[in-house]
């Protein structure tokens, strides 16, 4: 019998006489009971053909602890390494005007008419001296709405001002506007090709999804006019210079296949299956278009399963799993704001609204347009970085969305993974801190870790070179299916 040390780690036993280890660093074995049994009594033999798995995987450690304690705590930098980059992801809210009326609108938007809430060239101006006085070296500005194609000229203006900026302060600026499509011209796709901009839209699915609540103000479908302004804009800035992203309401739950077959119709690059936020239009009718996480999760995994056959024959990535995926499967760092310990709202990504207010996340600022400004940090037009940054607020909001001091993630199997959201804690408690357990954000992201590993588990070698083909964006991995 050996010696050794166990070293930290979280546990779950699964449905299949299986147990599930995650240590500190994000690495995971899988044990049957029986050996999971020896092992934590410390009489597991260095023979077993479990030993080394579990000694290489950092779960156990002999003669060399520091060694082992140390390369855990690299890895666990490495997974807060998006620290290092304090507030990338700048976005502003050029106007809340919009030319349609989603009936799942998150910001419950103004008229088209409505010019009192445009963001004016001032406050542009002084968001972007703000952006330029973050730390990180490598900003990125996304124009958001409302409609932002409706103040374009504000755009224009903002894009000149920040390359300006970036060439003073010897920074790098990238662009992305986020638009319905609509209304873009062929001058505006050339000046955002002139200058790097890309364009990220809005694909519900075939047309009856799609038009089902992406409407315009007199109440007829959109799907049409998007398609065809679709093709203008690939055809100006490239196809990789256009992305979609989908909201999944009551009437997509059940027909997620359908999405993903329109989104390889329309050549997209993957699919993001993104759930339904409680704010703004969608909070007001959500008997109308909500579900339960439960019913969200089982359409999402056999979505996933339909997904994966898919990317036997063609490079076809889930943008939420490869997030997932990437946690779970390398030490690394994701940018994906709402599964950050502490929350990236504020020390990743920041949002600047029409009148220079500044939200930690869009959710806090949908939730000041309904009527709480609890999160705001501050306002462009009268506070300095330090004061919005490094303010009371902030620092009261990154304290209390640790997982690792959160009642029951403190000691959940996929802690090392996930994240909290504070903002809609607020929401659904008037706490930023609370017990997660039987939330609905637990429900849905421990039953998605769930189906994850289940298929990790149980994956042949193509589906796991699925997998790190979409970590990697290593398309070859997936064409060598094909060419079999």
């Amino acid at each position: 019998m050996s010696e050794y040390s166990v070293l930290p780690f979280q546990f779950k036993h699964l449905s299949d006489d299986t147990v599930l280890l995650v240590n500190e660093g994000g690495d995971f074995v899988f044990l049957d009971h029986d050996t999971f049994d020896l092992f934590v009594r410390h009489k597991l033999d260095a023979a077993d053909k479990h030993f080394f798995t579990l000694k290489s995987h950092l779960f156990l450690a002999q003669e060399e602890l520091e060694v082992s304690l140390q390369k855990i705590a690299a890895r666990y930098r490495s997974r807060k390494s998006f620290l290092r980059d304090f507030t990338t992801l700048h976005m502003m809210v050029i106007t809340l005007r919009c030319n349609q009326r989603c009936t799942y609108c998150q910001v419950s938007c103004a008229d088209e008419d409505a010019r009192a809430w445009d963001m004016s060239r001032a406050v542009a101006r002084r968001v972007v001296d703000m952006i330029f006085s973050a730390p990180g070296k490598n900003q990125k500005i996304e124009f958001q709405g409302g409609e932002p194609l409706l103040n374009w000229d504000v755009i224009e203006e903002t894009v000149t001002y920040a390359e300006t900026c970036a060439e003073k302060t010897g920074k790098q600026v990238s662009f992305v506007i986020c638009t319905n499509l609509l209304l873009i011209t062929e001058e505006q796709l050339y000046f955002c090709r002139n200058h790097n901009i890309a364009l990220s839209t809005s694909l519900d699915g075939p047309e009856e999804l799609h038009d089902a609540c992406r409407k315009t103000k007199a109440g007829g479908g959109t799907y049409a006019l998007f398609v065809e302004k679709l093709r203008l804009a690939r055809s100006i800035l490239g196809h990789a210079g256009v992305d979609a992203l989908m909201t999944t309401s009551s009437f997509s739950l059940e027909r997620l296949r359908e999405v993903v077959e329109e989104y390889v119709r329309q050549g997209m690059s993957g699919i993001f299956i993104r759930s339904l936020n409680p704010y703004g239009f969608a909070a007001e009718q959500a008997a109308t278009l909500g579900y339960s996480a439960e019913d969200f999760v089982d359409n999402y995994l056999k979505t996933l399963d339909f997904i994966i056959d898919l990317n036997r024959s063609i490079f076809f990535p889930e943008h939420f799993a490869t997030l997932l995926l990437s946690r779970m499967l390398t030490p690394f760092s994701t940018g994906f704001v709402d599964l950050q310990s502490p929350s990236g709202a504020g020390i990743s990504g920041v949002i600047y609204d029409y009148d220079g207010s500044v939200f930690p996340a869009d959710e806090a600022r949908m939730l000041a347009r309904m009527g709480d400004r609890h999160f705001c940090l501050g306002n462009v037009q009268h506070d300095d970085w330090h004061a919005i940054f490094a303010g009371e607020g902030l620092k009261r909001l990154t304290t209390q969305s640790c997982v690792e001091t959160t009642p029951p993630c403190s000691w959940c199997v996929y802690q090392a993974y996930c994240g909290t959201d504070p903002v809609r804690n607020y929401l659904e408690s008037g706490r930023e801190l609370r017990n997660m357990a039987g939330t609905s954000f637990c429900i849905r992201h421990k039953r998605i870790f769930d189906g994850l590993f289940t298929r990790l588990r149980h994956a042949d070698s193509a589906t796991q070179d699925i997998f790190w083909s979409w970590i990697t964006h290593n398309s070859t991995l997936v064409n060598s299916y094909e060419a079999d």
